[in-house]
């Protein structure tokens, strides 16, 4: 079935299309649920409650923009409300700037699953930050609308985030290349 016939099926509330179109998108949005969650528990709690926004919202998907994008940002964005939820537990203060780190990743010594590791370990305005940012290309100004931040808070917890990504780096190469000895 084609994708937009999916779609006119599920504005339809069609069971089946409805399960067809969870299965065809469910692992990218995990996996985006997953960037932005503190555990595998909460993406999957955000990934439930993504599609049931999907699928009570979908009339409103225009065909403006790839329908994939229109899911991802529901993705990003419920899970961004959990976190805005929770801000009072977990927040973390501006402590003033901090010089802007940069962190070295090119080498071959580092596995993707150490990356993914390290990167899920930061603290979660840190980590939230950091996705946004470096790999989902949003602005300063943009992150600091969606979790609630001055721009000044964006660019020093994403500073901060490299920096005990740099440190965590090091360290590993450190116990490598000691290791190999």
């Amino acid at each position: 079935m084609s994708l937009d016939r999916l779609i006119r099926n599920c504005i339809n509330q069609d069971a089946e299309a409805q399960s067809q179109l969870y299965k065809q998108f469910a692992s990218k949005l995990f996996s985006l649920c997953l960037k932005y969650s503190k555990n595998y528990a909460e993406a999957e709690d955000n990934l439930h409650d993504a599609f049931i926004t999907v699928f009570s919202k979908i009339d409103q998907y225009n065909n403006k923009g790839s329908f994939e994008g229109w899911l991802k940002r529901i993705a990003i964005n419920t899970s961004l409300q959990r976190y805005r939820e929770d801000v009072g537990v977990y927040d973390i203060v501006n402590e003033g700037n901090i010089e802007d780190v940069s962190v070295d990743i090119n080498d071959e010594d580092l596995n993707i699953d150490f990356l993914l590791k390290i990167v899920q370990e930061l603290p979660d305005r840190y980590r939230l930050v950091f996705n946004l940012y470096v790999l989902d290309g949003y602005s300063h100004v943009e992150i600091s609308e969606l979790i609630n931040i001055s721009t000044g808070t964006s660019k020093s917890n994403l500073a901060r985030a490299r920096l005990i990504l740099k440190g965590k780096i090091e360290d590993y190469r450190a116990n490598s290349n000691s290791q190999s000895l």
